[in-house]
């Protein structure tokens, strides 16, 4: 059953424009990942938030690539444009 998944981002106002550069050069490694749908970002600068919206085919898949890109430093890398580790939030699509 495909999900949704969430990552509300405080970030570093310093770096923000790093990391739209670095999000330019990842975000197609995301998107061609095994089990993702879609990924999208949202900024609200005057509270210097983002938001990373995902569509997945399964909590399982989303999973494995966060242990891919812990793994291979991406995502240390990623965390250091924020002000703290993300809040990653998963939801179930309900048909209703």
């Amino acid at each position: 059953m495909p999900i949704k998944v969430t990552l509300n981002c405080q970030l570093n106002a310093e770096k923000t424009d790093e990391l739209i550069i670095f999000l330019q050069q990842n975000l197609p490694n995301v998107r061609n990942f095994h089990g993702n749908k879609r990924v999208e970002i949202f900024f609200d600068r005057a509270k210097q938030e983002m938001l990373i919206d995902e569509d997945w085919k399964s909590v399982e898949d989303h999973q494995k690539y966060i242990k891919y890109i812990t793994d291979n430093g991406i995502m240390a890398n990623l965390i250091s444009y924020f002000l703290e580790p993300p809040s990653v939030k998963y939801f179930n699509y309900q048909d209703l």
